[in-house]
């Protein structure tokens, strides 16, 4: 099975530093195979036999104690990411005229129930939910007016980690790579 973990709040503003050739060592020490990261926000593509049910507590563990922080992940395998990377609409971009995030949701707050508990504007925020994620939308010069800016601090806000829909695209495409090796 090919997977992404996605971490949670590493490398912030200096904060939670995680150091991407000590985490891409420690996937391949708890056997993991194909092992690459992407970006220094803490994504890690990788192969491995196992559910996910028993690899992220595993993961978690691990970075505890390998880096001495307690940091939360997101596992989503090739299936989810590639669901993911054809329901957004391709002019869904993260550019200079656009804003597009995918928040990636913890499997408590992983239903369309989530909708309902997010401050969506409508006549400003372009919002779907997808299986384990949240996609939201809106025109650069209007994301200060959004609703979903007022989403950090909130108790769903700790229940998700974020990716633009670029860095989205990319882990699809080295996935796929993977998925062909």
């Amino acid at each position: 099975m090919v997977y992404v973990a996605l971490l949670r709040g590493i490398n912030v503003g200096g904060n939670s530093k995680v150091e991407m050739s000590r985490l891409k060592t420690m996937f391949e020490t708890l056997g993991c195979a194909q092992v690459l990261t992407y970006i220094n926000s803490g994504n890690v593509i990788f192969s491995d036999p196992r559910p996910a049910s028993k690899l992220v507590p595993l993961i978690e563990a691990e970075i505890e104690k390998e880096f001495s922080l307690p940091v939360r992940v997101v596992l989503r395998d090739f299936a989810n990411i590639s669901l993911l990377n054809k329901e957004i609409p391709a002019d869904w971009v993260n550019d200079t005229t656009q804003k597009t995030d995918v928040m990636f949701l913890w499997e408590e707050l992983d239903n369309e129930d989530v909708m309902q508990k997010l401050q969506i504007k409508p006549d400003l925020d372009r919002v779907r939910y997808l299986p384990g994620a949240v996609v939201w939308n809106v025109d650069r010069d209007k994301v200060t007016r959004s609703g979903m800016l007022r989403l950090v601090g909130t108790p769903v806000y700790k229940l998700m980690t974020i990716r633009n829909v670029n860095t989205l695209r990319k882990l699809f495409a080295l996935m796929s790579n993977i998925k062909e090796a």
